[in-house]
């Protein structure tokens, strides 16, 4: 048996692809420590994993906001990855040496210095769209001036913050090329030019859990069911979730509607055919719906396509526009931008992906390819590899 310790950043998008893994590794004999906040504390205990509290900066910061992933954005977002990452180190340095480290890859950076200390082999999970020298985020969906000064003071910092570690290779250290493995949780079909990824990375596709900790959710009678939510980053959308009520009123469907952070209260007449969630239990609902208006994360679309249902992506921010076009380009869901949304042009999104028939085709093909992929299974093959051989 063997001892691995995870590490991931405090959100829902980064969390939830590990657990598939932990809980496997756990089923086959395996200690697995968890650094993670309260608010995630359930979803990994419930994999049978031992959850080690941390506190992350992200929790008490006042100004805390979901950043764009772009230009000025960009460099607000690593300042403050930067400074989560000194946080964390102080309070997962004094663990126990384990066999192996496993830690998300995008931003998973004390995961990358913990391995290099303890001197033991480590897996990189990246939850999201891999780039290489044929496909980047950066060449079309993210944009960053290398010269700015925002840019150049973090990159000084982050130069002088690694060299103190002995980390002189900045680039080598963000790619994450000191990485035993990286495991993509997303199959090959998906991935932009996944062609072109050697062994290098392992598409293994997502690795679902059941997430009891959510609740269970069962139709209320025979209508069609459609899912609305926009995740848990960028869902703070009142004008959205009213432009979905409009939508929806009196339709023949069953509707249900996430609303994150957002007081109900502030959304008017909830319809009758309207539930309202502050966060739904959404593989429970998507095993039984016929569409998905989704913000097109990559882990509500990969649980998307495991089910088989069919997406309206509605993209916030530059990631979720990556993934978007995707969807369309495989002929899985329709793209509709922010602003294109109005009460007209969402319902006929609706109905149009939950009634075409070659849509049902491709999303048959892509099930199978997530099936072929592994999941949790492939995952912790390829992990029990890397243990033997180190």
């Amino acid at each position: 048996m063997a001892t691995l310790a995870f590490f991931a950043p405090a959100a829902a998008g980064h969390v939830n692809p590990t657990l598939g893994l932990a809980a496997e590794l756990v089923r086959r004999g395996h200690r697995v420590t968890y650094a993670i906040t309260k608010d995630f504390a359930a979803r990994v205990a419930e994999t049978g994993a031992e959850v080690v509290p941390i506190t992350s900066t992200w929790e008490s910061r006042e100004d805390m906001r979901a950043p764009q992933m772009h230009g000025k954005e960009l460099v607000r977002a690593s300042r403050l990855l930067l400074a989560e990452t000194r946080t964390m180190l102080a309070q997962v340095s004094q663990g126990t040496r384990p066999d192996l480290v496993v830690h998300d890859g995008t931003l998973g950076w004390w995961g990358r210095i913990m391995a290099r200390r303890w001197q033991v082999p480590s897996v990189e999970i990246w939850p999201n769209l891999v780039s290489n020298d044929h496909w980047s985020m950066g060449a079309k969906y993210t944009t960053l001036n290398p010269v700015s000064p925002r840019f150049l003071l973090f990159a000084m910092r982050m130069a002088l913050f690694l060299r103190k570690e002995g980390i002189t290779d900045v680039p080598g250290f963000m790619r994450g090329d000191g990485a035993g493995l990286r495991l993509v949780m997303l199959p090959r079909a998906f991935q932009y030019a996944g062609e072109t990824f050697g062994s290098g990375y392992r598409f293994v596709g997502p690795a679902l859990t059941e997430r009891a900790y959510q609740g269970r959710w069962r139709p209320s009678g025979d209508l069609p069911v459609v899912l609305v939510s926009l995740g848990t980053g960028y869902n703070d959308r009142p004008g959205f979730y009213r432009t979905v009520l409009r939508a929806v009123a009196d339709r023949p469907w069953q509707v249900v509607l996430a609303v994150g952070p957002v007081d109900p209260a502030e959304l008017g007449p909830i319809p009758s055919n309207v539930q309202v969630h502050g966060h739904a239990p959404q593989l429970a609902v998507l095993r039984h719906a016929r569409a998905f208006v989704t913000h097109a994360g990559m882990g509500s679309t990969m649980e998307s396509l495991h089910f088989g249902v069919p997406m309206v992506a509605v993209p916030q921010m530059a990631e979720q526009r990556a993934n978007a076009d995707r969807i369309a380009e495989l002929g899985l869901g329709r793209v509709l931008r922010p602003e294109e949304v109005t009460d007209s042009t969402l319902w006929e999104a609706v109905e149009d992906v939950a009634s075409r028939e070659h849509m049902r085709e491709r999303l048959s093909w892509m099930r199978g390819e997530l099936a072929a992929a592994g999941g949790a299974r492939a995952a912790a093959d390829a992990v029990e590899q890397l243990l033997a051989g180190a």
